[in-house]
């Protein structure tokens, strides 16, 4: 099968890319810059704009299916530029699925997010579970995406999957994300800092488990479905710095104010994912980050003191 990934230059693309090709299929990556993370000739790229329909669908031609991960994903810079992200991941992702329509595209499966999910801390929800106007505009213009994959789907027969990922971590990481952040920090003896109190707990999933689960969302049986991908893993952002400073070495943890529309520690179901797709995030958080940290100090991190 052909594969275009968009946003396949970036963290989670770059690994769902790797993993495309372990099982056998033709990925080709769609994105604003080459992937620094394969060789050139490696894989078939494509530089172009997620809002010029005409680009995508070149892209396109000759592809089964896309997987749609391109996106302002950072919640700080969607804040600080919320154009932009309106932009990018609403009118992206309808950009988007008009080319697929165009090029009668056999599946398009949308990368979104836990976010979607309201609630107070400690509920459990699934894929059924009625969601409620997000606080965040991060969580707003992805929902607009799964809305957007509904529509197309339902009007206009375009094949899709929507696919809520966990908070993923592991190699190749944004610099600004909760596991670099401490990484960096711990490495180079500097405190710990955790908003509130660190109760707040994440469903996370390393990134490597996170991409099989994306290629997997390719079986037939996963057409018009919605699916989380987490862990079964509730992780405090405490726990985190613990986990990190346990890895690394030594270091002072800090309590800061927290943060405003933070996600408020739902536990969120993976079993569908489970029954249908045949999948789980096999790997423990305190696996994930250890196999982080050393590829952190093996590719440009800080070296460790000594």
């Amino acid at each position: 099968m052909r594969v275009l990934v968009t946003g396949g230059s970036g963290f989670i693309g770059s690994h769902v890319v790797d993993r495309l090709r372990v099982a056998g299929h033709e990925p080709r990556i769609f994105d604003v810059r080459p992937s620094p993370h394969h060789d050139a000739g490696e894989v078939d790229v494509h530089i172009g704009d997620l809002l010029d329909v005409e680009s995508l669908r070149k892209a396109m031609e000759g592809c089964d299916a896309t997987i749609h991960l391109a996106a302002m994903a950072d919640v700080n810079d969607v804040e600080a530029d919320p154009a932009g992200a309106e932009a990018l991941n609403s009118r992206g992702t309808a950009t988007l699925l008009e080319a697929a329509r165009g090029e009668d595209l056999g599946r398009v499966v949308y990368g979104s997010t836990i976010w979607v999910y309201t609630g107070e801390a400690g509920a459990i929800v699934d894929e059924d579970t009625p969601l409620g106007l997000p606080s965040h505009l991060y969580t707003a213009t992805k929902l607009a995406g799964e809305m957007y994959c509904r529509s197309y789907s339902d009007l206009f027969g375009v094949e899709t999957t929507i696919l809520r990922f966990g908070i993923p971590y592991g190699p190749r990481a944004r610099e600004a994300a909760v596991l670099p952040v401490f990484v960096r920090r711990a490495l180079s003896g500097e405190p710990l800092t955790v908003a509130g109190g660190g109760a707040q707990s994440r469903r996370f999933v390393y990134v490597e488990d996170l991409a099989e689960g994306v290629v997997r969302a390719l079986a037939p049986v996963a057409a018009n479905r919605v699916y989380n991908l987490v862990s079964d893993e509730d992780v405090t952002i405490l726990e985190i710095a613990e986990v990190v400073r346990e890895a690394v070495g030594d270091v002072e943890i800090e309590h800061v104010d927290g943060r405003r529309a933070d996600f408020g520690g739902l536990r969120v179901s993976g079993h569908r994912a489970e029954d249908e797709l045949g999948w789980t995030a096999s790997t423990p958080y305190a696996e994930g980050v250890r196999r982080y940290v050393e590829w952190y100090r093996t590719n440009g991190g800080v070296a460790p003191a000594g």
